[in-house]
């Protein structure tokens, strides 16, 4: 395990200085958390009060988001009434629920954008650890993968990771559908077995470990929480209380019985004197159909909506209580 993650492309220092990168990728609700959302500068302390001229481009999505005053990031978004707007004003309603999510300081149209400000996660935290975990078993919109056309060029970027992987029909045809290929790729993570994987970690003084999205199973994804939390077993404490908080809300919310939520993800900071965890990223949260409802837990079947947004949380749990019995006998890895 400590030879695979040190294979993991390390993301270079940004020349930009941005620790905040972190929280403003990781709220770029429109895309899957990426690497990017690590960067930092380790040769400059974080500034709060910085704001850059113009916008600034992250993980291949250009002048999404931006800092605006200290402490509020700004993201675009299609319109005015995007699932993503409408997602933060039902969550927001909530009283428990709103203080799981980035606080949502509402949308508005600036010279023929759209915008929605929200909290800056890391505003109070100083050269903190950052891990970012997807949570679902599916990640994908029902709606992306409907197109059953044989695609060659999913084909090839199947056998390009794994070449036994086709099945023989779609090794004559040379070509798979986009659910197939989906569907594959979920299988190459923790995703499908697990209902979370952990897209990207952040240790202070350290580059960004980026491409952690084979860390499949039990043992690997032990091993990558021991040496994120490296031991500290009052941080791992209250990082279990908080999920299993969190935990206990989403089932109990309004908005999660009434949506589905896919792509989604966990995102924990900590430094020396406190912890943060938040639920972020809510572009694909949908409406339930009439008449369909979800636990978060069953197993998908096209058409009933079952993402694994809970069963993820049941794992990841169960992760950290692992990590936490284990701490004072497993040999960390060394990333």
């Amino acid at each position: 395990m400590a030879d695979y993650l040190s294979q993991r492309e390390i993301l270079p220092p940004h020349r930009m200085s941005l620790l905040k990168f972190l929280a403003i990728n990781a709220l770029e609700l429109s895309a899957p958390a990426t690497p990017a959302l690590l960067e930092h500068n380790q040769n400059n302390n974080f500034k709060t009060n910085f704001k850059p001229e113009g916008w600034m481009q992250l993980s291949g999505h250009p002048e999404s988001i931006v800092p605006t005053t200290a402490g509020i990031v700004r993201k675009r978004v299609a319109n005015l009434t995007d699932s993503e707007v409408l997602a933060y004003k039902m969550l927001t309603q909530e009283t428990q629920t709103a203080k799981i999510v980035p606080q949502f300081y509402g949308a508005q149209e600036l010279n023929g954008e759209n915008f929605i400000e929200l909290q800056d996660l890391l505003t109070g935290f100083k050269d903190p650890c950052v891990m970012d975990i997807k949570m679902g078993c599916r990640t994908f919109l029902e709606t992306e993968v409907t197109n059953k056309t044989l695609r060659p060029d999913l084909y090839k970027k199947m056998v390009a990771v794994d070449p036994l992987a086709p099945t023989p029909e779609e090794d004559e045809a040379q070509a798979i559908t986009k659910l197939r290929y989906m569907l594959f790729r979920e299988s190459m993570s923790s995703s499908q077995s697990k209902g979370f994987r952990i897209e990207a970690l952040r240790l202070r003084g350290r580059a960004p470990v980026k491409d952690l999205k084979t860390v499949r199973n039990s043992d690997q994804i032990t091993q990558t929480i021991e040496q994120f939390l490296g031991a500290k077993r009052s941080v791992t404490k209250e990082l279990i209380k908080r999920l299993k908080h969190m935990r206990m809300v989403m089932e109990k919310s309004a908005f999660f019985q009434r949506h589905e939520v896919v792509g989604s993800s966990i995102f924990i900071v900590y430094d020396d004197d406190k912890v943060g965890v938040w639920l972020i990223d809510f572009a694909k949260s949908r409406p339930l159909p009439t008449g369909v409802s979800v636990n978060h837990r069953a197993t998908w079947i096209p058409g009933n909506c079952e993402e694994g947004l809970l069963k993820g949380m049941d794992e990841l749990i169960n992760s950290f209580e692992n990590v936490y019995a284990s701490h004072s006998s497993r040999k960390c890895l060394q990333i």
